[in-house]
């Protein structure tokens, strides 16, 4: 199995700091569990510091940018889980089943392991009628990620009971997901700021260059600001990014 942060994840901590925002939102679906595993936690962003956590990660590189201070971790993947069952109060998998070879394998791997509550930071591939970089300018986003994630409904439908949180994104979110800079066009022209999207190394290069050099020609005429005016007096937005809240059972 291809590990795709060991090739893409160079300097990944540096380049993506949590947002406290998404950070409450996130840990408030948890407050009341004691035991939790993180799967495909990576460098450790969202993990409370105030639960017994054990994070999961299949790369090795994203486990070596772990802080001193993070909880410990181990290198496996979602698919073959080594715990026993029953073994943690929550499970969290955010912003990773994209990632995962099977993800019906993995969930059911997270049900077998976690006996209260999933959490699962999701994108709908539907909801994208603010998302300007990939309608105008990089359509290949969409297509290489409305492959990737799980249709919303498939999703619901793998639980006995789940629910479904919007998750607004701030307009100076400080973690650079591909939506991050929704209100901050320039950014995403910025070499530091591509290299922390993993879905910018995942399409034709081609194909992100072209896009790309469109978003620069319209910021330098103005055609951009003039478009997309609405948005920016707004503190968030939807873009389609959800979580799941889903019984484990």
């Amino acid at each position: 199995m291809e590990v795709v942060y060991n090739n893409i994840g160079v300097d990944y901590a540096k380049l993506r700091k949590p947002d406290p925002r998404l950070i409450e939102l996130i840990c408030a679906q948890i407050i009341d569990l004691n035991t939790i595993l993180n799967v495909g936690a990576g460098a450790g962003s969202y993990e409370p510091d105030d639960k017994n956590l054990i994070a999961l990660e299949p790369s090795w590189r994203m486990i070596s940018q772990r802080p001193a201070h993070a909880a410990p971790s181990v290198c496996g993947i979602a698919e073959s889980l080594p715990f026993q069952d029953n073994s943690f109060d929550g499970g969290l998998a955010l912003l990773t089943l994209h990632h995962w070879s099977d993800i019906d394998r993995g969930l059911n791997e997270l049900k077998r392991v976690v006996t209260k509550r999933l959490v699962i930071h999701t994108w709908d591939s539907t909801a994208t009628e603010n998302y300007w970089l990939i309608n105008d300018y990089i359509p290949e986003l969409l297509a290489l990620d409305a492959g990737r994630f799980p249709k919303m409904d498939d999703l619901i439908a793998k639980f006995r009971s789940a629910r479904i949180i919007e998750v607004p994104i701030p307009c100076d979110c400080t973690d650079g997901f591909q939506g991050a800079y929704w209100q901050r066009p320039e950014a995403y022209l910025d070499d530091h700021v591509k290299k922390g999207i993993s879905s910018f190394q995942q399409i034709s290069q081609k194909a992100l260059s072209r896009g790309l050099a469109r978003l620069r020609a319209d910021l330098d005429s103005g055609i951009w600001h003039n478009r997309y005016a609405g948005l920016l007096d707004k503190e968030a937005i939807d873009l389609g990014y959800r979580l799941i809240v889903a019984k484990a059972e």
